[in-house]
């Protein structure tokens, strides 16, 4: 094989590679909103936090479900910075919701990859919802915009 097709192929896998990184670290982390969704909730009415974990039950203003996994190399730290957002906010729960062995769970609510962040009000609706490991201040900004609407 002739050295400048294996050096242009060489070069076209590593402009592939690095654009595909470029592009899952854009899009994990992101926050969507559920008037970026066309509506508030994935099945019709409220998330019954009961349905995700045996006596679970609302937070008062507000509710913070993180789905992880067994695998998830992340979810330690983000529940970590989870745990102390909600310390920090009265009236708002924290769920952490285990789906190694729940994948019809993950089916139905379309989990795909964790850590994923439901943000529930007060009533059970989902208001925004997290892909991948958040940042503090993402975070902070969508607890605080969600408890701003109550």
């Amino acid at each position: 094989m002739d050295p400048v097709t294996i050096t242009a192929a060489l070069a076209g896998l590593i402009a592939i590679g690095t654009a595909l990184g470029l592009l899952h670290r854009r899009l994990t982390g992101r926050v969507a909103r559920s008037a970026d969704r066309g509506g508030g909730t994935i099945d019709p009415g409220a998330i019954d936090p009961g349905a995700l974990l045996p006596g679970a039950v609302l937070g008062e203003q507000a509710t913070v479900v993180q789905f992880s996994s067994e695998v998830c190399t992340r979810c330690p730290a983000v529940r970590r910075m989870l745990g102390e957002l909600v310390r920090q906010r009265p009236g708002v729960a924290y769920l952490d919701v285990d789906l190694t062995h729940r994948a019809d769970l993950a089916v139905r609510l379309r989990v795909r990859q964790t850590p994923t962040l439901f943000l529930l009000d007060s009533a059970g609706t989902l208001r925004s919802r997290i892909g991948g490991a958040p940042t503090r201040a993402a975070l902070t900004t969508e607890l605080d915009r969600l408890l701003e609407t109550r």
